[in-house]
């Protein structure tokens, strides 16, 4: 899911894009300089080792492009001084975002986790961390190389907003103003930057030393959620066991900031529907146990919650039929001037050889299905691209799972031809969406496409890195699998269950979850058409924030709506000191636990950390 724009951006993308291009300007000091670069690889790195827990944990990223740009601006301040501007800047957060794309694909191993650790499954695929870097860095270097030439297209030629590009470009321009701006204006960028590391601190600290227990425990009185038990005598469960409560995670908060009070609001009644409603009527209808397991409740509203988010996005795809014809359209006008003909002509030939022997080498793919999967992730990159530009919205996790169903149909009862080619064509196609998102914010300012293309190339090998070196630490301190896990990786799961699905046969669902899941389809189906209905999208249920409540924790959701009210009510009363720090606040939550979460499992596999945290 791309959450909504933002709080700051909303209503207020013309001025921004006016007041951007009024001070747009060339680079004093150079793009690609010693300075940048060192500063880019940093970043990178930083934000390729946070992504992957925000993803596991949330099930989407938040707009990574504005945290690469508050960190660039922290390390270019301290080495560059002087030198430094909003274009070398510009830099660092592409190669941050480049890193973040690749590390996003830490869905596809959790998927491959998910699949192992069911039996009935007979899935066995798990590459080593030199496979999975060497696999991702080759499939999210193709994307850089594919997804180049049509840059004019989108950006120059459609001028299609990208609003996270735009927040971007806003937000290089707040950290390095116009040399003729006014002092106070000036010192703003000073001030974001010590309110987000102050913000990064204290998230870090607090994921230091909390126990993710419940919030609603220290409610004066002592009332304990434990205590509440919903349903009859014979026939109930305590909210405790569906981990119904509020969360200490300023991960989450910082996010509901970012995402915004629709979304957020959403996505917490698909938590009240999942996690309370759910399990009072499966119980009371004998389907499931008394005092069920979290796991149990979770493997039959999982069904309703792929529905409706693969139905809900289909839909909204054939309601947008004009847009995917313009998309497939502006492939022919699509031009090599930012990068050389030869870089792009060899480079997607190369890669595509080399992801080809990969595939076959790791997984046993034959290489007609890899090159199968590579030609599609080109359709997949143009709807993505064309969905993202003009909605913020990129549906490269429902087009995903109909590579899925293509697969399924071309190696029926395959799991490892399901997933493996689905998740290189998606690795291809959604590196494209947040390098485009940062070719609009170079676009803006001035860049040069050539030096932000060099910059993602720097980042996605980097992203490769911290993934393969992260992503096992991580599910190994905070788990994957079973009821005390931490990472609920909604995304995985329902990749993983999409797969045994196609495997298997919809026959072999139990018929509650069958009938459930067709239910939810159809009213994704439903909410798809009225959200393209301005009168009515307002107030029309998201099917993929509702979808993603069901099977998101109770407590990171309702943490995350707690931040969304802050945000708004922020905007709503204090409206000018929250477009200057609003962003900077929700980024520091934001970096600080996701660095903490991989710095403390990193400190013990080298013996340096607590035995447990």
């Amino acid at each position: 899911m791309t959450p909504d724009t933002g709080q700051v951006t909303v209503g207020r993308m013309a001025a921004i894009e006016l007041e951007l291009e009024a001070h747009r300007a060339r680079p004093a000091h150079g793009e690609l300089t010693l300075q940048s670069v060192a500063a880019a690889i940093v970043v990178a790195a930083i934000m390729g080792a946070a992504y992957p827990y925000m993803v596991l944990k949330l099930g989407f990223g938040p707009n990574v492009s504005i945290v690469s740009a508050f960190f660039g601006y922290l390390i270019l301040s301290v080495i560059a001084r002087k030198k430094y501007d909003r274009f070398q800047n510009n830099i660092v957060q592409t190669a941050g975002t480049s890193a973040a794309q690749t590390a996003f694909m830490c869905g596809i191993l959790a998927t491959f986790e998910i699949l192992r650790a069911d039996k009935t499954s007979h899935f066995t695929l798990n590459p080593t961390q030199l496979q999975t870097f060497l696999w991702l860095t080759t499939a999210s270097l193709l994307g850089v190389v594919l997804s180049a030439p049509m840059r004019r297209h989108f950006i120059v030629d459609q001028k299609l907003p990208f609003p996270d590009g735009m927040a971007a470009a806003e937000t290089l321009l707040v950290l390095d103003p116009p040399r003729d701006a006014p002092p106070e204006r000036r010192g703003v960028a000073r001030k974001a930057a010590l309110v987000m590391g102050a913000c990064l601190l204290a998230s870090g600290a607090l994921m230091l030393v909390r126990d993710d227990s419940n919030l609603l425990s220290l409610i004066p009185g002592g009332w304990d959620p434990g205590a509440l038990t919903l349903g009859a005598a014979g026939g109930a469960f305590t909210v405790a066991a569906m981990g119904v409560g509020v969360g200490y995670s300023l991960l989450s908060l910082g996010t509901g900031m970012i995402v915004g009070l629709r979304i957020s609001a959403w996505m917490l009644l698909g938590c009240v529907l999942g996690w309370i409603l759910a399990p009072l009527l499966l119980i009371q209808s004998h389907i499931l146990p008394d005092h069920p397991a979290r796991s149990q409740v979770l493997q039959w509203v999982l069904w309703p919650g792929l529905g409706m988010m693969v139905a809900g996005g289909i839909t909204t795809l054939a309601l947008r039929w004009r847009m995917l014809a313009r998309a497939f359209a502006g492939l022919s006008d699509a031009s090599g001037e930012d990068a050389p003909l030869s870089w792009i002509a060899g480079g997607a030939i190369l890669l595509s050889a080399a992801l080809c022997v990969e595939q076959g080498l790791f997984f046993g793919l034959p290489f007609w299905m890899s090159a199968v999967a590579i030609l599609l992730s080109i359709p997949l990159m143009l709807v993505g691209l064309r969905a993202l530009g003009e909605t913020n919205w990129g549906p490269i996790g429902a087009l995903s799972n109909l590579m899925q169903a293509l697969f399924a149909g071309i190696a029926p009862g395959s799991l490892v031809a399901n997933t493996v080619p689905a998740g290189t064509a998606g690795t291809i196609a959604v590196t494209s969406e947040g390098l485009m998102q940062d070719y609009r914010a170079g676009y803006i300012i001035g860049s040069s496409p050539r030096s932000m293309f060099i910059a993602q190339l720097i980042g996605a090998p980097i992203g490769a890195a911290a993934l393969a070196f992260t992503y096992p630490l991580l599910v190994k301190t905070y788990g994957l699998i079973g009821d005390h896990a931490q990472l609920a990786a909604p995304g995985a799961r329902r990749t993983a269950a999409f797969a045994q699905l196609l495997a298997a046969g919809v026959d072999k669902l139990p018929p509650s979850a069958l009938w459930a899941g067709l239910a939810a389809a159809v009213l994704g189906c439903v909410f798809a058409a009225m959200e393209q209905n301005q009168r009515l999208s307002r107030w029309t249920p998201s099917p993929v924030a509702l979808s993603l409540g069901l099977l998101l924790p109770f407590s990171s959701v309702s943490t995350m709506f707690l931040g969304a009210v802050v945000g708004a009510v922020w905007m709503a009363r204090h409206p000018a000191s929250a477009a200057r720090y609003l962003i900077a606040v929700a980024s520091g939550f934001i970096a600080g636990e996701a660095l903490v979460a991989v710095i403390a499992p990193a400190l013990i596999a080298l013996g340096l950390g607590p035995a447990s945290r």
